[in-house]
């Protein structure tokens, strides 16, 4: 079975300061915080720009593909053209390119002058029986209306409406899905709200077909005034908190949730060298983040990413193109333009190497039943300050140091400059002060000289 908390909890909703000798240089990205870091973590691709929604689902389904189903709550009924199936590649790409990364600096020699300043819930799914009247007739009995189905890629989809939850569940329950207590009462208040169910399940024959070794992402299109993504219905039968990460893409400016805080994390601070080490850097962002939502009473919604997708400093990745962000849904790009007789048609133009009208925020939550109750709401709002989870290796200065500026930077600045990097990496982390200090190696002192220095005493060695 998945253990993916996105399909426990959206794709499956019803089963249902810089140091003082850091260089101007913008540095070098050295490692990243991705999604993999996580257990039991989703993602979700979020397209925005008036009433107009591109929702893209990622699974990170690992059982058998029969055993694969989702339900979401979805605003309308959807038409054959507003489902699609798209490339994994596109989310890992989206991931690499908004991770929160580890960046590193070298100081440079201080006796140099003019030094350089700065760094749902899843369930096995039954077969697919053949969708034919008598089918219809029995969710019809129940008070189920199969809106209309369609086969999109390796998936057989359903689009449900229902008069009440309890004939729904039933109905669902009637062909083999095994829902939790608790689902009737939120299944209930999306009936309430006027919204459809769309179901997926795997076409075995069509999946084998197609080549792929695993599930693609499903993608959504619809008009809906409300900018929203369903949450309530994965954590009725989680076990546990769960990861979402939900990127979001606009025309103009940063995403934010409206009925949750959102914050950002802790970025731009400088840490131990050895944290360089791939796995102590995974470490450090797991329990930074563990001790963020703890501090903010599990009660927040994290932004770990926000820029303009034309540049970046420094790139984790290389920005996505616009055909991959066309992938993604983002229909602005390109836009047909209308003449004066009315047709449409393409500007014949070369469009630039980097989207210029694409912004994207990278969210990152922990939740559960308890501390999230409601869906996540959301504004795009026209703020556009850059913002990227960000952490600062400064390596030392390593060579000779034949100067008084090099005395006090061996024997003042980087013990102080060690300490401090210590009590940042324990109060990000919660990890023991003294345990940090055990790791942290000062450079040897290769020769210290100051002008002040009385050598008289050399002149009368060999008079």
């Amino acid at each position: 079975m998945n253990n993916n908390p996105f399909l426990s909890a959206f794709l499956a909703l019803l089963m249902l300061g810089v140091s003082s000798q850091a260089q101007a240089f913008c540095g070098f990205y050295v490692a990243k915080a991705d999604t993999g870091l996580f257990n039991q973590s989703s993602q979700v691709v979020m397209v925005r720009d008036g009433d107009k929604n591109v929702v893209t689902m990622a699974s990170d389904y690992q059982g058998k593909a029969r055993d694969f189903a989702m339900v979401i709550p979805v605003p309308t009924i959807l038409k054959r053209k507003q489902i699609h199936v798209t490339n994994n590649a596109l989310i890992k790409h989206l991931d690499d390119y908004t991770a929160p990364r580890l960046v590193e600096y070298h100081d440079d020699d201080p006796c140099q002058l003019g030094i350089i300043q700065e760094k749902g819930m899843v369930m096995a799914a039954p077969a697919m029986a053949p969708r034919g009247m008598a089918f219809r007739r029995k969710a019809k009995n129940h008070g189920v209306t199969i809106e209309a189905q369609y086969t999109v890629g390796e998936y057989d989809i359903l689009i449900l409406s229902a008069k009440e939850s309890h004939g729904l569940i039933s109905w669902l329950k009637s062909e083999g899905y095994k829902l939790p207590g608790g689902a009737e009462p939120v299944v209930g208040s999306y009936l309430k709200q006027g919204m459809k169910f769309f179901v997926a399940k795997v076409n075995l024959k069509k999946f084998d077909q197609s080549g792929f070794s695993k599930l693609r992402p499903i993608q959504i299109a619809y008009t809906h005034k409300k900018f929203m993504l369903p949450i309530r219905l994965g954590t009725v039968n989680a076990k546990g908190k769960q990861e979402l990460f939900i990127y979001a893409l606009t025309r103009k400016g940063r995403v934010e949730t409206t009925n949750y805080r959102t914050v950002k994390l802790p970025s731009g601070q400088n840490i131990p060298e050895y944290i360089k080490d791939k796995k102590l850097f995974g470490k450090f962002y797991k329990d930074m983040f563990k001790t963020q939502v703890e501090k903010h009473h599990n009660k927040a919604v994290f932004l770990e990413y926000a820029w303009n997708m034309s540049w970046c400093d420094p790139c984790a990745a290389d920005p996505l193109s616009n055909k991959e962000l066309k992938e993604l849904g983002v229909f602005w790009i390109n836009t047909p333009q209308k003449v004066a007789n009315g047709n449409t048609k393409i500007t014949p133009r070369r469009m630039p190497a980097r989207p210029k009208n694409v912004y994207i925020s990278r969210l990152h939550l922990r939740y559960d039943r308890k501390n999230f109750p409601e869906d996540l709401m959301f504004q795009a709002t026209g703020n556009t300050t850059n913002f990227q989870g960000r952490y600062v290796i400064q390596h030392p200065w390593k060579g000779a140091a034949q100067c008084e500026a090099g005395n006090r930077y061996f024997n003042k600045e980087l013990p102080q400059r060690f300490k401090k990097e210590a009590e940042t990496l324990a109060k990000l982390t919660g990890w023991e002060y003294s345990e940090i200090r055990k790791q942290q190696k000062l450079p040897k002192h290769r020769m210290f000289y100051s002008k002040d220095s009385d050598d008289s005493w050399i002149d009368t060695i060999w008079e």
